[in-house]
Parts: structure tokens; C-alpha cells; sequence
């Protein structure tokens, strides 16, 4: 004879299976509290938790992010970061020195990849870019040694941002590296495109203080 399961019995197992879903279905799903822009996609979460604002001393990839920067000029980040693989595929993975050397038939290659943002004067500004990067590298050994002079050799964080309206789209840093970069030849290096540049290469630590990655990036006090 099967023995009789109390209400209360019933109604707690229930509870407890309740529960054990929840449970289960929290552990697929990524709670962090991250900065408002990289709510929107998974493509933007992942950017933001492993590159946006680290310190960035790789030639190589200070060199992409310069160019990329550059290309996102009157569009979204998103939108580049769509095509970031396009990118590193059409540009030799940002070798430098081979886009320095690109010449018209590359240029016109470039131009007909559906991959990329097809603007001659981006195009062709991002290959005298490489040539000026050169040049850098030669004068101070490193882009990095020569881009990082601008915040004193280490990550800025004079404020703690509470949310986007209160960061600012350009400082007296980004003015000033802005100026020299474009007395040294390079396009599309105005101080708002130098300062999301400072963003993204950790010159700058601009995650609100609500975001997981402010704590992790944030220089000791």
C-alpha cells in the first residue's frame, strides 16, 4: 500500500522545483553590471569586458584601434566592431609596415570590400596614418612610448563617472595629442576621435562606477 504525501509535503517539493529551475537557468545567464553602452549585444559585452579601457601597449594592436577609431568617424562602434574581422583581414591584420606600402590597387581593392567602411578619404588617410606611425616609432622607439607621454605614462582617472552624460567627449590630454598627431600628418585624429581612442587603450579609465570593470581597471588609491 502506497503511502499518502502530505499537502505540505507536496507544496514544499513544488517550491523546491521552483527554485531548482531558477537556479539552473541563472547559471547560463550573464548577470554583470556593466557601463550603459555595452548593454546591447554580446559582441559589445565582450568587448567591453576584455579590452575596453586595459592598459594597451602593443604596437601592433595600438595601431588597429588607431585605424579603427579613425573609420568609425560619423558612425557607431557597434557598426565597427561588426566588422572588425573584415577589417584585420582587408588591412594584413595591421601590419603596420604593409599598410604603409599599400599602393592604388590596394587602395581600390579596399574600396570594393562590402566588409569594410568604403570611404575613400578613411582609406586612403588610413595607410599615410601607417606611414606617419612609422615615423613615430622611429623618433621615439615605440608608438607606445610617444602615446602614452600624453596621460604621464600611466591610466588617467581624475573622476569617478556615475553615468554616460557626465563623461566627456574630449579633455585637455586628448586636445593635446590631438594637435600633435596632426602636425605629424595623420587623419582623422581629432581630439573626440583621440579621446575614444585614450578610452580604448586604458589611457583613460572611463567605466562608470557602477560597472564590474571599474573596480578590476581602476588604479590603486
Amino acid at each position: 500500500m502506497m503511502e499518502k504525501t502530505s499537502p505540505i509535503a507536496m507544496i514544499r517539493a513544488a517550491v523546491n522545483h521552483v527554485i531548482k529551475e531558477k537556479s539552473v537557468a541563472m547559471e547560463g545567464k550573464d548577470i554583470k553590471q556593466r557601463c550603459e553602452w555595452a548593454r546591447g549585444s554580446q559582441l559589445e559585452a565582450d568587448y567591453h569586458d576584455n579590452e575596453w579601457g586595459v592598459p594597451l601597449h602593443d604596437d601592433q594592436k595600438l595601431f588597429e584601434l588607431l585605424i579603427l577609431e579613425g573609420a568609425q568617424a560619423g558612425l557607431s562602434w557597434t557598426t565597427i566592431l561588426k566588422k572588425r574581422d573584415a577589417y584585420r583581414l582587408a588591412y594584413d591584420y595591421f601590419d603596420v609596415e604593409k599598410v604603409a606600402h599599400y599602393d592604388d590597387t590596394k587602395i581600390e581593392q579596399l574600396l570594393s570590400n562590402p566588409g569594410i567602411v568604403r570611404n575613400r578619404l578613411k582609406v586612403k588617410s588610413s595607410i599615410q596614418n601607417a606611414k606617419h606611425f612609422l615615423a613615430i616609432q622611429k623618433e621615439f622607439g615605440s608608438f607606445d612610448r610617444y602615446i602614452w607621454q600624453f596621460v604621464g605614462g600611466k591610466t588617467k582617472q581624475e573622476k569617478r563617472w556615475h553615468n554616460l552624460k557626465e563623461i566627456p567627449a574630449q579633455t585637455k590630454e586628448s586636445d593635446l595629442m590631438s594637435k600633435d598627431l596632426k602636425k605629424r600628418g595623420f587623419k582623422f585624429v581629432g581630439s573626440t576621435i583621440s579621446y575614444a581612442f585614450m578610452q580604448a587603450v586604458g589611457m583613460v579609465n572611463d567605466h562608470t562606477v557602477d560597472c564590474f570593470r571599474f573596480k578590476e581597471l581602476a588604479a590603486p588609491e
